[in-house]
């Protein structure tokens, strides 16, 4: 593993952080959205920006 590959990795994790904190924002579940959002990255930040 490269220096640039943790730093990607340490993005995708932050993002998630990010996206729980605006799934609780709008009553939702931090957790799931938290999971969703490893796995999805930020196509999970647009689902949760805009999904009512």
């Amino acid at each position: 593993m490269q220096v640039g590959d943790s730093q990607y990795f340490v993005g995708w994790g932050t993002l998630a952080l990010i996206n729980a904190g605006l799934a609780q924002g709008k009553q939702r579940s931090g957790l799931n959205w938290f999971l969703l959002s490893i796995l999805l990255g930020p196509l999970a930040t647009l689902i949760l920006l805009f999904v009512d």
